[in-house]
């Protein structure tokens, strides 16, 4: 399936800035089920310093600083990708939580040892033992890893609820353990600490879901959003993706973005700025699916 992705960032200031510098992950970055057909990122004003690179979880970065007095900015990303339906592990010999403790404790595989950095903390996700003991009901003795890690997802897809506003970016996950309440990225920290505090490799993923509009109503053009997941490691197999927002697994719908630690890695658009004084925000995104071969013109 291919979708069209608009995703509009504006911010206005109280006073004018002079300088500010910006880090923008907005390409979504090419995967084993997903091409990145085109992309185009504009910002207004126009950057002095406009720079593409790759950070170091191989995700697509692009820098830029605006150098002349401005009272606004806005920053639109337009991409078109390609997404094929997701197939899960592939590996011949599904291994179950505790051959994936050893493994990953003891494994030389390389594959092992880059999956290895996600099973330490990281600056929003730390070890939490309150959190082990919610997990172990989802780690029976022999259980398959993968079977475990859909059943924490649908665990705290019922026990905990979506609410829209209720936490901020700099809500912990112990916070949201204890209120049982959240939005996307809360509930991925909380699956990937729960993973973590059991041994076990888990990633945070940033992305975009699509959505549909209530039946009968039109489609409100902005009223999208970014969304995060989990993806924990299976050794021999690659990478289980989950969504325990959506309580499923990550399929067609699921657009990738990046993957990293944490969502302090992985923000859509951060950076500094010089002055401003007081700053309001308004972030419209868009997700719509193309007819099948279409290429829209950007």
């Amino acid at each position: 399936m291919r979708y069209e992705i608009v995703h509009v960032t504006e911010y206005a200031y109280g006073e004018a800035v002079p300088l500010c510098h910006n880090v923008a992950r907005l390409r979504p970055r090419e995967t084993d089920r997903q091409t990145c057909l085109r992309h185009d990122l504009s910002v207004s004003p126009t950057p002095a310093v406009f720079r593409e690179r790759v950070d170091f979880f191989g995700n697509p970065v692009t820098s830029f600083s605006v150098q002349n007095l401005h009272l606004a900015l806005s920053v639109t990303a337009r991409s078109q990708v390609d997404v094929q339906p997701s197939s899960g592990p592939s590996g011949l010999f599904p291994v179950t939580w505790e051959e994936a403790l050893a493994i990953l404790a003891m494994g030389r595989d390389p594959e092992v040892r880059l999956a290895r950095q996600f099973v330490f903390e990281s600056p929003r996700i730390r070890h939490d033992s309150a959190l082990a003991d919610y997990a172990k009901p989802s780690f029976p003795p022999g259980r398959l890893l993968s079977e475990s890690v859909l059943d924490l997802m649908w665990r705290i897809h019922t026990d905990f609820r979506f609410q829209k506003g209720s936490t901020s970016v700099g809500t912990s996950v112990r916070e949201v353990f204890q209120s049982r309440q959240g939005v996307c990225q809360d509930f991925a920290h909380l699956q990937i600490a729960c993973l973590r505090t059991m041994g076990l490799a888990a990633r945070y993923v940033s992305g975009y879901i699509v959505t549909e509009p209530p039946q009968g109503e039109p489609r409100q053009l902005g009223a999208d959003a970014s969304h995060a997941w989990v993806s924990a490691f299976a050794p021999g197999s690659g990478w289980v993706d989950v969504d325990p927002t959506q309580g499923r697994a990550v399929g067609e719908g699921h657009i990738t973005v990046a993957w990293a630690r944490d969502y302090g890695d992985v923000a859509p658009l951060k950076g500094i700025l010089l002055g401003g004084r007081q700053q309001s925000l308004r972030v419209a995104v868009d997700v719509m699916p193309l007819p099948d071969g279409e290429v829209s013109p950007t």
